[in-house]
């Protein structure tokens, strides 16, 4: 239970990124909008919410440590993130009955983690000149 509250203390907004990308994956049927006419809006929008969930874990996590131990970062921020996305494509396609996997969706995916990771590298590294 302690290392719960260590993890929302420390990650609230990754906790909550992770959390709406389960509900929105597995839960909402998006509606139509004017945005579905935009080619791959749908990958974009697959590499906004990865890119922008490594991201928010890099800079939590960099917020509450001095110093960077990237195995740990690597196996939840990089690894874990890409497993997660594929469970839940393989959920979409194997579990429910409005939604379907793409393989195109998780490749999306796993180009929005690498993005994420190279911005929160960025971020180390300019954190480490300050």
């Amino acid at each position: 239970m302690k290392d719960f509250r260590h993890l929302l203390r420390c990650y609230p907004l990754s906790l909550l990124c992770l959390a709406l990308i389960w509900y929105l994956c597995l839960f909402v049927n998006m509606p139509e909008t004017p945005m579905d006419n935009v080619p791959f809006i749908d990958k974009w929008t697959h590499l906004a919410m990865y890119g922008g969930t490594t991201s928010v874990i890099w800079w939590e996590y960099l917020r509450h440590h001095s110093r960077l131990v990237f195995w740990k970062l690597f196996l939840f921020a990089f690894l874990g993130l890409i497993l997660m996305s594929g469970v839940i494509e393989l959920l979409q396609a194997y579990a429910t009955t409005t939604r379907t996997g793409e393989w195109l969706d998780f490749v999306a995916n796993t180009t929005g983690v690498c993005l994420g990771t190279l911005i929160g590298w960025c971020m180390y590294r300019w954190r480490r000149k300050k």
